[in-house]
């Protein structure tokens, strides 16, 4: 099989990976509760409301820079 192939393929793989990775993340989410933790802004009055997922914020953009080290971690680059 050409070159080109192999490399489709693993594109293919890893982009059905991430899309099977969101589909659970949609499924459990509101399991997680997850914009719903300790301080996180949470402004409401009478006709209007303000929220503000800082701590949400803070603990996916961790989660992402785990991900993306183990990713580099293990590619070797």
């Amino acid at each position: 099989m050409p070159e080109g192939y192999t490399q489709i393929g693993k594109i293919l793989i890893i982009a059905g990976l991430i899309i099977a990775a969101i589909g659970g993340i949609m499924v459990f989410a509101p399991r997680l509760n997850l914009f719903r933790l300790p301080g996180d802004i949470n402004i409401s009055g009478k006709g209007w409301k303000i929220y503000f997922p800082v701590v949400s914020c803070i603990v996916i953009s961790l989660l992402l820079t785990l991900i993306s080290w183990i990713i580099k971690y293990f590619s070797g680059k």
